[in-house]
């Protein structure tokens, strides 16, 4: 055979795009109560805690109770995502990408409801009449670690705790976001022949979700500062997400590009913590 038949040999690409690891989408929004609004800023009424009066006299007056009102403000933010393809591209690439790239946006701006999601829970929340004034998460809604312990079961008793002794509806779903090292930190703080650690390691193996009461969800987007993952455990009504404009997709020519495929994905959306009782930040060492 010729020396040269190399020249011959066919080169196979294939006609499918392959998306890479990524998050697909957001895994936090079913979490948490969504409401959709109207304006740049939406206001949130609140009934607070009211104690009732002991009735000590006969045909004494009726008491007059003022009954606790708050609001709470979420301010809307604007997230969009495009791109473009030339004509020319997809005769020289041998694929039309376009749904790849639609959904390309479309987990990109999923994994922006999270984020929104992950910093109201721990931020500073805009209560008052005007939402102007700025409201921490108080240090007693936070679970601190000075040494290097992970996240172990004490701390997620600890959690649950305070979630109780805040009176905490327990019909309300509880939920706790953690990374990949926490579920980790689980397996390697109980013994093998404990209950607890038969149930975490259904957890890791994705048996079950629940742990304690809480409805663990894994991610990745999660803030680490100083060698501290700050984990999240929330009822789901102490976060609100507001939506303004759904994630909305176009795909149009555009006449002034050559005539190139645009893909277009945009969305408005805020969130904003809604009882600071109803949120514990765990932090758990992370080397």
């Amino acid at each position: 055979m010729s020396s040269q038949i190399t020249t011959a040999f066919v080169q196979q690409y294939s006609n499918n795009v392959q998306m890479l690891s990524q998050q697909k989408g957001s895994l936090l929004r079913g979490t948490v109560d969504t409401e959709s609004i109207v304006g740049k800023n939406a206001f949130f009424d609140q009934v607070g805690v009211a104690t009732a009066v002991k009735r000590t006299t006969r045909h004494g007056d009726t008491p007059q109770i003022d009954t606790p009102h708050s609001r709470r403000r979420v301010s809307l933010v604007d997230y969009e995502y495009a791109d473009l393809i030339d004509n020319q591209d997809k005769i020289r690439t041998l694929i039309d990408p376009t749904s790849s790239y639609a959904l390309a946006a479309a987990y990109a701006l999923g994994r922006a409801q999270d984020d929104e999601i992950i910093a109201a829970a721990s931020g500073t929340a805009f209560t008052g009449e005007t939402g102007s004034t700025s409201t921490a998460l108080p240090g007693a809604q936070a679970i601190t670690e000075g040494g290097t312990d992970g996240l172990t079961i004490a701390k997620l008793r600890e959690a649950k705790e305070k979630f109780d002794s805040n009176s905490v509806d327990p019909s309300i779903t509880r939920y706790i976001v953690v990374g990949p090292k926490q579920i980790s930190d689980l397996l390697g703080t109980t013994q093998v022949t404990s209950s607890d650690f038969n149930t975490v390691k259904a957890l890791a193996n994705g048996e079950v979700n629940t742990f304690l009461g809480f409805n663990f969800i894994v991610s990745n987007r999660l803030s680490i500062a100083s060698s501290k993952r700050l984990c999240l455990a929330y009822a789901m009504d102490g976060i609100k997400m507001a939506i303004g404009q759904d994630l909305m997709t176009r795909i149009d020519e555009r006449s002034d590009k050559g005539y190139s495929t645009q893909i277009y994905v945009c969305q408005s959306i805020g969130a904003t913590r809604m009882e600071e009782e109803k949120v514990v930040t765990i932090q758990a060492h992370e080397a």
